[in-house]
């Protein structure tokens, strides 16, 4: 790596760096508020706080999500009952879980799209990223060309469905997500014909073609 006239990094890999750190600590607190089972105003008032304060946390995914929602949530000062099951649901999937402290091994649903899609396979590009229980990458990707479709191993600007597998990675740079997530997130963001799925989408649309 070619380092700058002080002898560091440059810029861009350690804005990245500060960016990665802020979010495991935002996916960490959103642990935290959840371990009681509810979110008061506090914990909210807390959490935009902290937003605020971590500017690289705020402005990328999944961070600015939660930021637009905790601000709208609080803009007259009141987190009412809705506001509060709502948030909680959205901490949730931030953090990858279905109940409270249970399964934080899985994947985040939060960028998937809504709703989701009927799936061709046939002439689709498909990419896959976290583990699946449906079978390893390799038959994952085995069933998608055995019905006509394609596989591409990274999001593509031209167009792709990501699947997100069941449970997360231990390759993955976060805890609820990686770097294909983040960069279909950020296609999609722009335009770009990404659709993402969860598995259990996936392995319905799967067995609905092979007519089981």
């Amino acid at each position: 790596m070619k380092l700058d006239d002080h002898g560091q990094p440059p810029r861009y890999i350690n804005a990245k760096r500060v960016a990665d750190r802020s979010t495991d600590e935002l996916i960490g607190l959103c642990k935290g508020v959840l371990a009681d089972g509810i979110v008061s105003q506090e914990e909210a008032e807390f959490l935009q706080l902290w937003l605020r304060q971590n500017e690289a946390a705020k402005t990328q995914w999944p961070g600015n999500i939660l930021y637009t929602r905790v601000y709208e949530y609080l803009e007259d000062g009141v987190l009412d009952r809705d506001e509060k099951d709502e948030l909680f649901e959205l901490l949730l999937t931030m953090a990858g879980a279905s109940e409270p402290l249970l399964d934080f091994n899985k994947s985040t649903s939060l960028p998937v799209s809504y709703p989701m899609p009927t799936l061709n396979i046939i002439d689709e590009t498909f990419c896959f990223t976290g583990r699946m229980t449906y079978g390893s990458r390799k038959e994952c990707q085995m069933a998608v060309r055995s019905l006509g479709g394609d596989i591409c191993t990274t999001p593509l600007q031209s167009g792709c469905v990501l699947v997100i597998g069941y449970l997360g990675s231990r390759d993955w740079i976060h805890s609820t997500h990686g770097r294909k997530i983040e960069q279909a997130v950020r296609y999609r963001d722009n335009g770009f014909p990404i659709t993402i799925v969860t598995e259990d989408h996936w392995t319905q649309e799967m067995c609905r073609i092979y007519d089981l």
